[in-house]
């Protein structure tokens, strides 16, 4: 029996045909998929409620809304507090696209974006204005080689799911 949290093929193929062509639509998809319509609004709800596909929304990319310069910055926080406080702070800098909890050197790294090295300097001055920020150390992004992607890990999970069935 298919585990609930896996992809089949059907699945994969059906997420790279949405992440090739967003626009594709319902109908769309299920001619080129071969498969019903209601096949295709079924598997795409069931994909959503599960949390495997979190939005259709679209892809930004911040270099042509004015920021070029990517950056990752480490944090050292003040933990006494958790690290709620410190989140919140974050989260309301608009250059500050993503914060994880990390293990290691460090509490939390942040991916930011900004104008220029000029404009970088005034994010991170913005993120180290809080009381809960110990040390940032910042390390630019001089080429980004291979961007946010998801597909192949999706084939090898519809691969898995497939030979555990």
């Amino acid at each position: 029996m298919a585990r609930q949290t896996g992809v089949d093929p059907l699945d994969a193929r059906l997420i790279a045909l949405f992440t090739e062509d967003p626009n594709v639509g319902v109908l769309g998809a299920s001619r080129a998929l071969g498969v019903a319509r209601g096949t295709v609004q079924a598997r795409l709800d069931r994909l959503q409620d599960r949390g495997v596909i979190k939005s259709f929304a679209p892809q930004v990319d911040p270099r042509p809304l004015g920021y070029p310069v990517t950056a990752f910055c480490t944090l050292e926080i003040r933990q006494r507090q958790g690290h709620a406080p410190v989140v919140a702070h974050l989260s309301a800098i608009p250059e500050v696209l993503e914060i994880h909890s990390i293990t290691g050197v460090g509490d939390l790294v942040v991916r930011i974006v900004a104008r220029d090295n000029a404009d970088l300097g005034r994010v991170i001055d913005e993120i180290i204005d809080d009381t809960h920020v110990i040390r940032a150390n910042t390390a630019i992004c001089l080429v980004t080689h291979l961007d946010h992607r998801t597909g192949p890990l999706v084939e090898v999970a519809a691969r898995r799911e497939d030979t555990d069935a």
